[in-house]
C-alpha cells in the first residue's frame, strides 16, 4: 500500500464547529461582496505596488482638496484604503488555511481512490468464483469508455 500521509478523522461536531466559525466570519464581515466573473476581469486592481500610490494620492486629496470636484469623497476614499488595510492580513490567513485544506482535501482524495483501486484490482485478480464477478463489473464501469463513433457523434450535437 502506498504511503499514507493523512490518518485523521474530523467529527460531526468538529465539522459543525468549523462551519459555525465560518459563518462568524461571514457575520463578522457583512460588507463582503461577490463580483461576477466579468467584474473580476475589467476591474481596476490594486497589488502592492499600487499601495504606495494610493496612501500618496490620499494624502494630496487630504492637504489639497481645492482642486477636486465637491462630488469626491475623500473620507470614502480613506475608508476604502484603511478597509483594504485591514482586510489584508485576513486575507492571508484566510488563503493559507484554503491552500491547506485544498491540499488536504486534494491528498486525502488521492488516497482513497489509490487505496480503491487498490481493492478493485485485488478484487479482479482473485475474486473470480467468489461472488464478486457483478460488483467488479460495476466498479469497472467507472473506467468504460464510449465507443469512438457514439463520442465523435455526441461532439457534433
Amino acid at each position: 500500500m502506498p504511503e499514507n500521509q493523512i490518518s485523521a478523522s474530523l467529527t460531526l461536531a468538529n465539522r459543525e464547529a468549523v462551519m459555525d466559525a465560518i459563518a462568524t466570519i461571514k457575520d463578522k464581515l457583512p460588507f463582503l461582496i461577490d463580483l461576477t466573473t466579468e467584474d473580476r476581469r475589467t476591474i481596476v486592481k490594486m497589488g502592492d505596488k499600487s499601495r504606495a500610490f494610493v496612501s500618496k494620492a490620499l494624502e494630496v486629496a487630504t492637504q489639497n482638496p481645492d482642486f477636486l470636484p465637491r462630488s469626491f469623497d475623500v473620507e470614502e476614499m480613506r475608508k476604502d484604503l484603511a478597509l483594504y488595510e485591514a482586510l489584508y492580513p485576513v486575507l492571508l490567513s484566510l488563503t493559507q488555511l484554503q491552500e491547506l485544506v485544498d491540499d488536504t482535501y486534494l491528498a486525502v482524495g488521492s488516497e482513497a481512490f489509490t487505496a480503491g483501486l487498490m481493492v478493485y484490482n485485488y478484487a479482479k485478480a482473485s475474486g473470480k468464483g467468489t461472488g464478486l464477478e457483478s460488483m467488479v463489473d460495476d466498479m469497472g464501469r467507472r473506467f468504460a469508455r464510449k465507443p469512438r463513433k457514439a463520442q465523435s457523434q455526441a461532439s457534433k450535437v
